[in-house]
């Protein structure tokens, strides 16, 4: 196994304090938003086996049947097909959504075929593949994900008081399901600014009112209001409120399909994704928003927001989720508890959250200073503190023991 070194991402939206505390360093006073632990080229992570730190990535590239097993090979090609995050949302992210495999070979093939520069603000697709992806709360975590029902919606918009949006209340109550959810999305995206400015502005201050008080939508209300606080006049605080707002509590998770619209609010989590970046805008960013594109993959239909709890297999907590590039679990351990066995066909990255974890090679050792290492120079037994993680090849036999929580994230073959 190897103990991986990972970037931190400073974006704008990332907290200041939960990645620091839960790491034991102290805050830079910078926003860190995320840390990546995989081997997507925007920040690889990097591993030493004795010449070295080096690129996981790159590790991977020079020997991909080694390292990530050939059914994963042929399952999804000569690369590690997820990517592990810390996610720290000390801001709301932008709302989006995300397409289907095939609407994102279809997207990328055009844009390439348009001659679209991969790096321009207007791109939609930077890659041909689709983002699935999974949060599972560390801390209590706010997020909107998916269509409230739209005659909730419309008791939940009427109770703001603000006329801006009676035409939206009409349209919710008297149309079916998907064309009246795309029918006030399209109108919200696409309103005036200057009319809609006042709209949000309105429907903030009654929000945050309505937020303080008692009732069926206070904890949305809120949410809301704290949206409509970081994005002044942002038509997608509007487009928010056409959605469920959901708080998970710490082991509680959300799965985000494709054309599921939704935005991380607040809150530390472990994020699971497939390898891509593709990102359809639909507001709460100053970035690109294409209105026609985002219509045509945002899926109009209603549902409660869907919070996974992990299902026991043994020792082991698993997140079910309909998607194969990935698959999330966790271990919550005790001291002196049986070491429990980590086998897999296919590659791994653990992550510990709490606790101290200890990682153990099933087979020989040999000591090279004060690391147990094979003679390839993967590590035969680690100890990771919280937010630290290792990378484990596919085939590799090990047991994790200790008092804490270790994530494990991996592909099903």
């Amino acid at each position: 196994m190897d103990r991986l070194a990972n970037t931190v991402r400073p974006y704008a939206w990332g907290s200041t304090t939960a990645i620091p505390e839960l790491l034991g360093v102290e805050p830079t006073g910078a926003p860190q938003a995320e840390m990546w632990m995989g081997a997507h080229p925007g920040a690889p992570s990097r591993i030493d086996r004795g010449s070295g730190p080096v690129s996981l990535a790159d590790v991977i590239d020079a020997a991909p049947e080694t390292e990530l097993g050939a059914d994963a090979v042929r399952a999804f090609g000569p690369r590690l097909p997820f990517l592990l995050k810390l996610l720290a949302a000390g801001s709301p992210l932008s709302l989006q959504v995300h397409p289907d495999l095939a609407q994102a070979k279809e997207g990328f093939a055009d844009e390439e075929r348009r001659g679209v520069p991969i790096d321009a603000g207007h791109r939609n697709y930077k890659d041909a593949n689709h983002k699935p992806e999974l949060i599972c709360a560390l801390t209590p975590f706010d997020g909107l994900c998916g269509f409230r029902h739209p005659a909730q919606t419309a008791d939940l918009m009427e109770g703001l008081g603000v006329d801006g949006l009676k035409p939206y209340v009409d349209i919710l109550r008297a149309s079916p399901e998907e064309s009246a959810l795309r029918e006030v999305l399209t109108a919200v995206l696409t309103a005036e600014h200057d009319a809609m400015t006042e709209t949000v502005e309105r429907a903030a201050t009654a929000a945050e009112r309505l937020g303080a008080e008692e009732g069926p939508y206070a904890a949305a209300y809120a949410a809301y209001a704290a949206t409509a606080h970081h994005y002044p006049g942002d038509p997608g605080v509007i487009a928010a409120m056409l959605l469920n707002h959901v708080r998970l509590q710490p082991g509680e998770a959300l799965f985000l399909g494709a054309g599921i619209p939704h935005a991380y609010l607040n809150g530390l989590g472990v994020e699971l994704m497939a390898n891509s970046d593709n990102v359809l805008r639909c507001g709460l960013t100053p970035k690109h928003v294409d209105v026609p594109e985002l219509l045509r993959i945002v899926r109009f239909e209603s549902g409660d927001a869907g919070v996974l709890r992990p299902e026991a297999d043994g020792a082991e907590e698993i997140y079910e989720t309909p998607i194969d590039e990935f698959r999330l679990s966790r271990f919550v351990l005790a001291p002196g508890g049986t070491p429990r066995p980590l086998d897999a066909r296919a590659p791994q990255v653990l992550l510990c959250t709490a606790g101290t974890v200890r990682l153990r090679a099933r087979e020989g050792t040999a000591v090279n200073g004060s690391v147990a290492v094979d003679d390839t120079g993967l590590a035969t037994e680690l100890t990771l503190a919280p937010g630290e993680s290792a990378f484990v090849r596919a085939g590799e036999h090990l047991t994790v023991s200790g008092d804490g929580t270790l994530f494990r994230a991996t592909v099903v073959v």
